[in-house]
């Protein structure tokens, strides 16, 4: 008999995070994420202060068999007046009336919060993973992104689930691209000095507080007619920007300046899941934290995360010299692969752009939506 239960003790959360370990454990391409991680963003992370979550796991027999989280994210709906209700967390056996019991616990959920609609998957909100993975299965996920089997595309989809929007990855192999903005790079940055007094500039990591609080202003503004977006709240963005200065490599953090005020910014984050695919069960003790400090100088590939340039400032050719630093140093180290990650389906302008830097559309995810 199956069943499904709200999680409520600290064993049942534990269960929650841990059960795609069970679920993936014969995946060659399964990355772990970690278990501290995971908790807080279940539990602690800024966006519990102004939206709900409520996960639940489900249960054949006393066999895990499922689990899924139930969203209302007040900010989302207030900032784009809608009502959305959104799951994220899912994960199930490829069995559709287990699948159909988490939807529909979702569902139910988020339409008593005064949902008309439940989209998903997000985790739990498009400010972190989010987006089922409809193409490229035969390689592990780089670092913040999502991976799951194949057979999810059918359960959603069986469960009445349809295309919202797809989001795309582009991928470099080596010294596979197109080196045309590297070898413009210094005329270009020569012309934004010239004509608008732009330069670009690494990010400063010993003054990190004051560079994320500028970095924050234009995040919200670069990224307001993203799909699915709403803005960081100061604790949201400070708690995401905090995780990003452990592993980040001031190399591929750049920001677009002018005469003092940031314009624009790009960052690439080593792909530390070439290091958490070792680690057991997503655990940092007792040796998980040594695997992780000891080889994060042997990391051999990057994922260009975010890159986003203010209104007034686009087509000025800075995300062109974002894009070209980005590239120089990539080469400069050496390194073997660099994905872009995700890009909205619709935008054609940075979509091309990376298209001519020879990005190969490799991954494709998709969020889903449902009336309810």
């Amino acid at each position: 008999m199956k069943k499904i239960v709200p999680v409520q003790s600290k064993k049942e959360l534990a269960a929650f995070i841990d059960f795609p370990h069970d679920l993936y454990k014969n995946d060659p391409n399964y990355v772990p994420e970690l278990f501290i991680a995971q908790k807080d963003l279940l539990t602690t992370h800024p966006f519990h202060k102004h939206s709900a979550l409520q996960t639940f796991l489900a249960y054949d027999g006393d066999k895990i068999v499922g689990r899924i989280a139930a969203i209302y994210n007040n900010n989302h709906n207030n900032f784009n007046q809608v009502k959305d209700g959104f799951f994220g967390f899912f994960d199930c056996e490829n069995n559709q009336e287990t699948a159909n019991l988490l939807f529909d616990t979702a569902a139910k959920w988020v339409k008593e919060k005064g949902a008309d609609k439940i989209v998903g998957p997000v985790n739990p909100s498009t400010n972190e993973t989010c987006g089922l993975l409809i193409k490229g299965f035969d390689r592990p996920p780089v670092v913040m992104m999502t991976y799951n089997p194949e057979y999810y595309i059918t359960l959603l989809e069986n469960a009445g689930f349809k295309k919202q929007t797809d989001l795309l990855a582009w991928y470099w192999d080596g010294p596979n691209y197109n080196d045309k903005s590297l070898k413009m790079l210094d005329m270009l940055q020569e012309r934004l000095k010239r004509n608008s007094n732009i330069t670009i500039r690494k990010i400063n990591l010993k003054n990190f507080k004051q560079e994320a609080d500028a970095l924050r202003d234009v995040y919200n503004k670069a990224w307001d007619k993203n799909l699915g977006f709403f803005p960081m709240t100061n604790e949201e963005f400070d708690y995401t920007a905090k995780d990003l200065k452990m592993i980040l490599d001031p190399d591929f953090a750049l920001v677009a300046e002018q005469d003092g005020k940031i314009v624009g910014f790009g960052v690439a984050i080593p792909d530390i899941n070439q290091i958490l695919k070792t680690i057991k069960k997503g655990r940092l003790l007792p040796t998980g934290i040594f695997k992780l400090l000891l080889n994060k100088k042997k990391i051999t590939g990057i994922r260009i995360m975010l890159l986003g340039v203010i209104d007034g400032y686009r087509k000025l050719g800075i995300e062109a010299s974002l894009y070209g630093s980005i590239i120089k140093e990539y080469r400069r180290k050496g390194l073997k692969y660099a994905e872009a990650s995700w890009t909205l389906e619709n935008n054609d302008m940075v979509n091309r752009a990376i298209e001519a830097i020879g990005g190969d559309q490799y991954k494709t995810y998709r969020i889903y939506e449902k009336p309810l």
